[in-house]
């Protein structure tokens, strides 16, 4: 249909794609044993909607060629000094119940974030396990979510 007519028909508007929040879980997921591109996470991500937040949790020790290779590829760093867990789950959880996002999806093999999406579920956003690989797919994630992916 027309673009023209699309905008005087009521309820023929395009449906706009879901916003989509990525956050992935640097130290568990950007291994050797997985090999993982980040080109490849933003892929995986994308097929569900519109990226709106993209954000890659490291800890103090990753190095100044990472950081800069994940900003290159649209990722917001964030930085911390122990452990990424909480702050990427506070990060994430919040992100979901304020209404910014419509899907998330949570790249990581650790299980501590099975509360992050059955929280964001719980508000209606629909959550997404990305996993490093087989090898580093975690159950608990992968149930807690609407649905799973394997990179």
């Amino acid at each position: 249909m027309n673009e023209r007519f699309r905008r005087l028909l009521p309820g023929t508007e395009p449906h706009p794609r879901p916003r989509v929040g990525v956050f992935v879980d640097g130290p568990n997921v950007l291994r050797d044993e997985f090999d993982v591109d980040l080109d490849d996470v933003r892929e995986a991500a994308r097929v569900e909607g519109d990226l709106v937040v993209t954000r890659l949790y490291l800890d103090e020790h990753a190095t100044p060629g990472l950081i800069q290779a994940a900003e290159a590829r649209g990722f917001e760093v964030v930085v911390t000094s122990g452990d990424v867990d909480v702050k990427l789950a506070i990060d994430a959880t919040e992100t979901a119940v304020s209404e910014a996002i419509d899907t998330l999806a949570v790249v990581s093999r650790d299980t501590d974030f099975k509360p992050v999406l059955e929280t964001a579920g719980r508000h209606g956003v629909r959550t997404i396990a990305i996993a490093p690989g087989e090898y580093g797919r975690s159950d608990a994630l992968q149930n807690a979510a609407n649905d799973a992916t394997v990179l």
